[in-house]
């Protein structure tokens, strides 16, 4: 074995010129003096480093995986507290469209009832003011019957007589008309008297007759269909 020298003070080792000599323990081979395997120092400290990054790193995944979640509970809680705010108003906007729609067709129903009695209105007004002006053009014509049947009151003869022929003539054809028109003579004579449809314009004793009962036709009264046009004027029997 080589003879080496130490120097303690300085820490130096002077070799033998057949000796090897290491200054520092950098300089020892890995396998120390005895030739042998060992880890190098810093080999541990990787280690330990690249555990404590991993596992620095799960953490923050499971960090990050638990905000997420969270994250998703509150996004939760606002999507139902937005859906319920959402059918809340949802419910409010149809309970008031439900009553606007209600008030729609109740106003409906009453603008089409007084459009309905309007219209009705209207033709028993129209229907009525037709009555009216029928019912004053055949009274105007009264008359002229009269003056008629005063004429071939007037006028009876056994001769032939053309000219009374077409006075005749004339006043069938009026009476037809009014028949037509629905103008009908009022019957009076031997009816017992009804205020409704005589005007008594004189009163008379008469055995024969019962209480009331028509004795005389002054002037003949007619009708227009349910109207009077004028009454019968006639003498009553007490």
């Amino acid at each position: 074995m080589a003879e080496e020298t130490v120097d303690r003070e300085n820490n130096k080792c002077e070799p033998d010129e057949s000796a090897n000599c290491f200054n520092t323990e950098a300089d020892i081979p890995a396998g120390g003096e005895n030739g042998g395997t060992a880890t190098p120092e810093g080999a541990d400290d990787a280690e330990n480093a690249e555990n404590v990054a991993e596992q620095t790193g799960v953490e923050k995944d499971g960090r990050r995986e638990k905000d997420r979640r969270e994250k998703e509970k509150d996004r939760d809680k606002k999507d139902k507290k937005k859906s319920a705010s959402d059918l809340a108003r949802a419910e409010a906007r149809n309970a008031e469209l439900e009553k606007s729609l209600s008030d729609e067709k109740d106003r409906y129903a009453r603008l089409a009832a007084e459009y309905d009695n309007y219209r009705k209105r209207t033709a028993r007004e129209l229907d009525g003011r037709y009555a009216d002006a029928k019912a004053d053009v055949w009274k105007n014509l009264l008359a002229v019957v009269d003056n008629f049947e005063r004429a071939l009151a007037a006028g009876k003869s056994d001769q032939p007589d053309p000219f009374r022929e077409g006075i005749e003539l004339t006043y069938r054809q009026l009476k037809e008309q009014m028949e037509k028109a629905g103008v009908k003579e009022i019957e009076a004579m031997g009816k017992e008297f009804d205020p409704e449809l005589h005007n008594a314009v004189m009163h008379c004793d008469d055995g024969e007759l019962g209480e009331n009962i028509i004795a005389d036709v002054f002037m003949k009264g007619y009708v227009l269909d349910d109207k009077v046009l004028r009454h019968s004027m006639v003498k009553v029997a007490n």
